[in-house]
C-alpha cells in the first residue's frame, strides 16, 4: 500500500460502531489503512467482526494499523460504558470515534411504510437506534476527551436530510435529529478541543440494508446523479477520515454530503 498520507492518523486510537461490515467496514479499514489502531464494534455477528479485524491488520500492514473486535450494543448505555473503559484500559484514550451504527432499515421505495401506516413507537425506534445510540457513545467517550482537551467525532447521517428522494418518514427524522444533536455538541465542545461533525451519504450500495432497492429505482437514482452512479461503502470512508484529521481542524459542526452531487450546497 506504500506509506501512509499527511492525514496525520498513524497511531491514533479509533472507535467505530456498527464495523462490522458495510460501510462500518470500509471506514474501519480506511483507518487502519493510515496506520491507526481501530476498535471495531459490533453487536451479534462475530464472524463478520473477525473478518473485518482481518481485513485492517491486512490494509494496516505496512502503515503500523491495527484492529481488534469489540462486542457491544450500542443501545445499552452499560454496554457502551463498558466498552469505554475496556478501549481505555487497552489503548489509553480514545481519540476518534465515529457512530455509525443505526437499527436496521429495509431501503425499498416500493414497499416503505406510508405515513399513515406509522406510529411514534416507529419514530420512537429510529430515534433511540440513531441519536440514542451517539448519546450513549459519546456520554461515555467525551469525559476522557475533555480530560486530554482534544478529540473528534463523526457521525453518519443521511442525504435524506437535505432531499428525501423517497420518504423513509421515521428514518429520515431520526438522522435529521443527528444532524442537530451533532450540532449542539459542537457549540458546546468547540472551546475544550473536541470537533464533532457529519458525513451524510446518499444511498450506499451494496449494503445488507440497500440489497433490497430494485435496479430500475437505482438507475433512476443514478441518472439524477450529476456523477451518475450510487455510493460505494469506500467513498464514505474518506470523508469521514478528512473529518477526523487534522487536515479538517477548523471545522467542527459541519455536514458533508457524499452522494455524487446529488444534493449541493
Amino acid at each position: 500500500m506504500g506509506q501512509p498520507s499527511s492525514l496525520g492518523l498513524r497511531g491514533k486510537v479509533v472507535l467505530v460502531t456498527g464495523a462490522g461490515r458495510g460501510i462500518g467496514a470500509a471506514i474501519a479499514m480506511a483507518f487502519a489503512r493510515e496506520g491507526a489502531t481501530v476498535a471495531v464494534n459490533y453487536l451479534s455477528n462475530t464472524a463478520a467482526a473477525t473478518q473485518t479485524v482481518a481485513a485492517c491488520q491486512m490494509a494496516g500492514k505496512e502503515a503500523g494499523g491495527d484492529a481488534w473486535a469489540v462486542q457491544a450494543d450500542v443501545g445499552s448505555r452499560s454496554a457502551v460504558q463498558a466498552m469505554a473503559d475496556s478501549i481505555a484500559r487497552e489503548m489509553g484514550a480514545i481519540d476518534i470515534v465515529v457512530n455509525n451504527a443505526f437499527r436496521p432499515y429495509p431501503f425499498d421505495p416500493e414497499r416503505r411504510s406510508r405515513f399513515d401506516d406509522l406510529d411514534w413507537s416507529d419514530y420512537q425506534a429510529q430515534f433511540d437506534g440513531t441519536v440514542g445510540s451517539a448519546f450513549n457513545v459519546c456520554r461515555a467517550i467525551l469525559p476522557r476527551m475533555r480530560q486530554r482537551t482534544q478529540g473528534s467525532i463523526v457521525n453518519i447521517a443521511s442525504n435524506l436530510v437535505e432531499c428525501p428522494v423517497v420518504p423513509y418518514h421515521d428514518y429520515t427524522t431520526a438522522k435529521a435529529s443527528l444532524v442537530a444533536f451533532s450540532r449542539n455538541l459542537a457549540s458546546e465542545l468547540g472551546p475544550v478541543g473536541i470537533r464533532v461533525n457529519c458525513v451524510a451519504p446518499g444511498l450506499v450500495y451494496p449494503t445488507q440494508g440497500t440489497l433490497a432497492t430494485r435496479e430500475s429505482f437505482r438507475e433512476s437514482l443514478m441518472a439524477a446523479t450529476p456523477m451518475r452512479r450510487l455510493a460505494r461503502p469506500e467513498d464514505v470512508a474518506g470523508p469521514v477520515l478528512f473529518l477526523a484529521s487534522d487536515l479538517s481542524g477548523f471545522m467542527t459542526g459541519q455536514v458533508l454530503f457524499v452522494d455524487g452531487g446529488l444534493v449541493m450546497r
